[in-house]
């Protein structure tokens, strides 16, 4: 068999690794926890029998999960196929992977359904679900590994055919936040394993194989919990309410870092969009209609003045943006605290009424006007029917159908128009009729719909930049000032631009605190978390200065943010600071690339390389790097040749000229 036609060694050892820790994983680590109490004392299942108690006392009824045990049997022999298999850098080993993959989670599902089933049986028998153990138990180590395994062991497998690589090729920029994450939680266990103790209500010392196994299991806690928020609405709906202000905040920092500029000055772009939000959302007096935009665009031009400020003195003296918007976020708090701190001021001797603040001892505005209040987006994906209240499938089911002939109609040139018009239809149809029961205070959630607008922002925004001039125009300022000035762009008014926008961004986020009520009021209140402006920089870093990044990396931050409170109410040594000491290795870890190669981040174009290989060994007519380029049809510009030569061409002048100067120049 040809090489071309087998995975290629990479992957194969990167399929081997993962393989070989689920084998072994399914053996050493707990296979599933059957229950866990309040106090995250455990009783695990072992792969391929018996039990591990952390709790203490007796268990009577225990669930049935013979069946995903004997599954675990099956998916035993399905790795050591797939290792055999990269060892052998076999065709068939994304079959293998995709078997383990099925496998496990075949076996996720069945050994919750036993859990479900027990749990049936003792409320049939009317127990309280508050009383039953089994309620919280899931799956462990032991079968989360063959899933991460199998999912390796498919993509590292089908990397062998071309289609399937130029896919996996256009997400390597994934790459790097991956790895970062993946060396960040390694890290956090890390930590974790040394300064918590194994949760257990026993009356006895524990073994050492139990204190190992203990030690795994509180690590198990620990990441689960903190990403636990995605499994149910209210949690989800929790962590979206954080990530809201990291979203604004992170793409301006984006936006920022893509003209080559470091805004480090969210702080006071988010205070100064609270301030221009309050004084039109409370005093301007505007229709609703008309109110609603003027005060989000009052954020937005607060922000963006804050930001216009160090960009134009960037563009005019050469001075640094960084230290600039320092010191403005210290003018912004001084005059945030002159407006809101006090209801007098002194000046030249004479006292004068400021009538900003609100009556009380309390830092904070009046109330915003009803007109100027972003509404709860719980309202918008709920209704209820008699007493019993629904989240709306509707906006789900819209952007199914949306995905769904967008990607089906690729040969349609009005596939966007099409899907839309579906989604519209069927989102109408589904919005108040099709829906899951939640509890009722789902209803009391502090997300609005700043998040739809800090959504709105992230399309927008990938669009100026990718798919205008004047992003083009930005991006090639932030990648070389020189060359961009050299091709006509005028790089002072973009570096303007630029800060202008990234404030505005930011800005923008006040909105989630003040319009949509996130502080419990609808006023500009002086515990507003401004700091999250420098939040906003990991999350940037962490998302590729993308705005599909940006948008998953405040996702993700404010979900763990929301386990990590969690995890402080139960354990004793773990808090909610380990969500910090995981942000900051993520953002560590991302500075020095995820400790890749830039072979693996950054690789040489194929055609460049095909073209270096087709020259040849050393000494044996091996091809220039410009020669090498036209035999593969491929220019490869300023490659092989002298900086002169490179000169004159931009220039305009003739290479072959300045060369022979008895020979006439070309005109």
């Amino acid at each position: 068999m040809s090489d071309s036609a087998r995975p290629s060694p990479l992957a194969a050892r990167l399929s081997l690794i993962f393989t070989g820790l689920a084998f072994v994983g399914l053996f050493l680590f707990p296979y599933g926890t059957l229950s866990r109490n309040f106090n995250a004392q455990s009783l695990l299942q072992r792969f391929p029998s018996g039990l591990i108690n952390y709790v203490g006392g007796t268990f009577e009824n225990l669930p049935n999960v013979s069946t995903a045990l004997t599954l675990g049997w099956i998916t035993v022999l399905v790795l050591a196929a797939a290792i055999f298999a990269a060892v052998r850098r076999a065709a068939w080993l994304w079959l293998a992977g995709a078997a383990a993959l099925v496998l496990g989670i075949a076996a996720i599902l069945i050994f919750n359904a036993g859990l479900d089933a027990a749990v049936a049986e003792l409320v049939a028998k009317g127990v309280r679900a508050r009383r039953i153990p089994w309620t919280s138990g899931g799956a462990h180590l032991g079968l989360f590994l063959p899933v991460l395994a199998g999912a390796v062991t498919l993509f590292a497998g089908l990397s062998m055919y071309p289609r399937a690589w130029d896919f996996l090729n256009r997400l390597r920029g994934l790459l790097v936040p991956v790895a970062a994450i993946a060396l960040a939680i390694a890290v956090g266990a890390v930590v974790v394993l040394i300064v918590q103790p194994v949760p257990s209500g026993l009356d006895r010392p524990l073994a050492l194989g139990e204190l190992l196994t203990g030690k795994l299991d509180v690590v198990w806690y620990v990441y689960t919990t903190l990403f636990a928020p995605v499994t149910n609405v209210q949690d989800l709906f929790s962590s979206l309410k954080i990530a809201t202000p990291l979203i604004f905040a992170g793409l301006g920092v984006a936006f920022g870092f893509r003209a080559g500029l470091f805004n480090i000055g969210g702080p006071g772009q988010l205070t100064m969009g609270g301030i221009g939000a309050m004084l039109v959302g409370v005093y301007a007096p505007l229709p609703p209609v008309l109110l609603l935009p003027a005060t989000v665009l009052a954020a937005a031009a607060g922000g963006a003045l804050w930001g216009a400020i160090p960009g134009l003195l960037k563009a005019r003296f050469g001075s640094s943006e960084v230290i600039n918007t320092i010191m403005l976020n210290y003018i912004a708090s001084a005059i945030f605290i002159f407006l809101i701190g006090s209801s007098t001021f002194p000046f030249l001797g004479k006292t004068y009424n400021l009538p900003i603040k609100a009556e009380g001892f309390e830092a904070k505005s009046n109330e915003f006007q009803a007109g100027a209040r972003l509404a709860p987006i719980a309202d918008l994906l709920s209704f209820t029917r008699g007493e019993v209240t629904y989240f709306s499938m509707g906006p789900i089911l819209a952007l199914l159908a949306f995905g769904a002939i967008y990607y089906g109609l690729r040969q349609v040139k009005a596939r966007l128009w099409i899907g839309l018009a579906a989604a519209v239809v069927v989102g109408f149809l589904t919005w108040n009729s099709l829906g899951i029961p939640i509890t009722s205070s789902f209803t009391t959630s502090r997300l609005n719909t700043s998040f739809l607008i800090g959504l709105v922002c992230a399309v927008l925004m990938g669009v100026l930049l990718w798919r205008t001039s004047a992003g083009y125009a930005l991006r090639a300022v932030g990648l070389s000032p020189a060359a961009a000035e050299y091709g006509g762009i005028s790089v002072g008014k973009n570096v303007i631009l630029a800060m202008t926008l990234s404030g505005a961004l930011i800005g923008l986020g006040a909105t989630h605190y003040t319009m949509g009520g996130a502080l419990d009021e609808y006023r500009l209140k002086g515990n507003m978390p401004v700091n999250v402006g420098f939040d906003g920089i990991a999350v940037a870093l962490m998302g590729q200065s993308t705005p599909g990044g940006v948008v998953a990396a405040a996702i993700l931050f404010g979900t763990v943010d929301t386990g990590g409170v969690n995890v402080d109410r139960v354990l004793d040594k773990v808090n909610k600071d380990i969500v910090t000491v995981l942000k900051a290795l993520i953002v560590l870890f991302i500075a020095a690339g995820g400790f890749l190669s830039r072979r693996i981040t950054d690789p040489p174009p194929p055609t460049l390389v095909k073209a270096a290989d087709a020259g040849g060994p050393d000494g044996g007519g091996k091809l220039s790097p410009s020669e090498a380029a036209r035999e593969a049809s491929t220019p490869v510009p300023n490659v092989g040749r002298s900086s002169e030569v490179i000169s004159q061409d931009m220039l305009g002048g003739d290479p072959v000229a300045e060369e022979n100067p008895d020979k006439e120049r070309k005109s």
